[in-house]
């Protein structure tokens, strides 16, 4: 039996170090408010409950301005994205009210689709992992991710160099969700669309005003 969308919670992966930013760009100014604003603004509607997830508990001065929970990672150190999934799966295993799987979004893309954990949730089964595609590239940031694989992805990430999210998958049964791209007065964008360097903020803010 398919679970609803709004069983599911939410966890939004910010503990990246932002190199290419050149500060932390889950607080770069996007319009009139934060990056991740704009990110718990589009996933708070689709899921039962946003979570905000980091590499330490250090960053949560500014996490608690969004007045949402602050995960730490498991794992010490900066162990990339599976550290958060890591988290979250032990964090939402222990919680009574959650179902079988959780939804990660990343804290660097704004646009993704309003429709993205009802059209992920279509394709829930057991412990398969469900992720967004487009333009024919998997986007494993934005999944469903089985809590039950909490142990076996502990166990994976104890090898430091396993860290690769794609080598992680390769191991799993997957699903991967096609979505179009956004069509804009500014021409078509990915609605995964990404933002690492300040040149992808600039870009971002001229087609802000398409989905406000």
């Amino acid at each position: 039996m398919s679970t609803l969308p709004l069983e599911i919670p939410g966890l939004v992966l910010a503990g990246g170090l932002s190199r290419r930013m050149g500060t932390n760009k889950s607080m770069v100014t996007l319009g009139d408010a934060p990056l991740l604003s704009h990110v718990v603004r589009r996933i708070a509607p689709q899921v039962s409950d946003v979570t905000i997830n980091a590499a330490t508990n250090d960053r949560g001065g500014w996490a608690d301005s969004f007045g949402l929970p602050l995960l730490p990672d498991t794992l010490n150190g900066h162990a990339g994205p599976l550290a958060g999934v890591l988290a979250g799966m032990r964090h939402f295993r222990n919680r009574e009210a959650t179902g079988s799987h959780f939804l990660t979004a990343p804290a660097d893309s704004p646009f993704f689709p309003d429709d993205l954990v009802a059209r992920l949730c279509e394709h829930i089964s057991d412990n398969t992992i469900v992720i967004a595609a487009s333009s024919g590239q998997l986007h494993p940031v934005f999944a469903l991710w089985p809590v039950a694989l909490a142990d076996d992805l502990e166990a994976w990430l104890k090898n430091d160099a396993n860290r690769r999210i794609r080598a992680y998958l390769a191991r799993h049964v997957t699903i991967g969700v096609a979505f179009p791209p956004v069509e804009t007065a500014k021409g078509s964008l990915d609605p995964f669309f990404n933002i690492n360097t300040p040149d992808e903020l600039a870009l971002a803010r001229s087609y802000l005003e398409h989905f406000q």
